[in-house]
């Protein structure tokens, strides 16, 4: 018996593909209408590793650290148990790439600028980060407890920074703030002794004198009234659904003061950076 073959007229063939696209679509996870990279969890991503003070011991589930404190805060504002949190890790700079993300938002005290909001979305701003004075112990700025402390002592920064602008208009050194081409020039210049203190954001503070520098010191945060600083933002996937909702979210853990709180207890004089005044 001969099995004849029937093709298909091109309507027909065009009404199974619909048919097809149907079924998958039927298939399809929801996460497309609800805009999440996983229906029912929050997906928030971290560094490889995260380091103190914004995640301790590199475990961002126990919520502890500046930045898995703010995570949890904006998780339940957007309606989400903490066990329904999941994290993954990403690159720092894979994370701001173009493309499409394996998480709902992403933070690394990712400065919001221009250039990156080229290629990601960013919520409103979830902290300012101030500028902090570092030294060294050898430094006669060591015991400097005040702005009015830091007037007399050579202190630098790399030009063209948000930095330099606090030494000149916080500080106002005597001698002027010293520029240097970059941090790194800064710091080679502190450890030599050509300046007695150098300025860097509160991030790089925190690193730079608990991990590069050999009897490191950080003298303290400037004020943040000043109105000098960067603003960091959750990052999110480009024309992101739920860039709306997770703003809203930070804004209203902004209105409560529970981010001033979270930012005390974990970035403030308790973790090593009091106010210099």
């Amino acid at each position: 018996m001969t099995t004849r073959i029937r093709r298909l007229t091109p309507l027909a063939a065009l009404a199974a593909f619909a048919l097809v696209l149907a079924g998958c679509a039927a298939d399809a996870p929801a996460d497309d209408a609800s805009g999440y990279v996983t229906e029912g969890v929050l997906t928030i991503a971290t560094g490889e590793p995260a380091y103190f003070p914004y995640v301790i011991d590199d475990d961002p589930t126990t919520g502890e650290g500046f930045e898995a404190a703010v995570a949890y805060a904006v998780a339940e504002e957007l309606g989400f148990a903490p066990e329904d949190v999941v994290w993954v890790r990403t690159s720092f700079e894979s994370a701001i790439q173009p493309g499409p993300k394996t998480f709902d938002f992403n933070l690394q005290q990712y400065t919001i600028t221009a250039e990156r909001a080229e290629n990601v979305d960013f919520s409103t701003p979830y902290y300012a980060t101030p500028q902090a004075v570092i030294t060294v112990e050898s430094s006669p700025a060591a015991g400097a407890a005040s702005l009015a402390d830091l007037e007399g002592f050579l202190i630098g920064a790399a030009t063209g920074t948000t930095s330099f602008t606090a030494i000149e208009q916080q500080i106002a050194p005597t001698a002027g703030a010293q520029a240097f081409n970059t941090n790194d020039d800064a710091v080679l210049a502190l450890q030599n002794g050509t300046v007695d203190a150098i300025v860097v954001d509160l991030p790089t503070a925190f690193f730079l004198s608990a991990v590069v520098l050999e009897g490191g010191v950080l003298l303290g945060q400037l004020p943040a009234d000043a109105g000098i600083s960067d603003e960091w933002g959750l990052v999110l996937a480009k024309d992101s659904p739920l860039t709306e909702a997770v703003s809203a979210a930070v804004d209203r853990l902004r209105d409560s003061g529970r981010l001033a709180d979270i930012a005390d207890e974990w970035l403030g004089a308790d973790a090593g950076a009091p106010i210099l005044q």
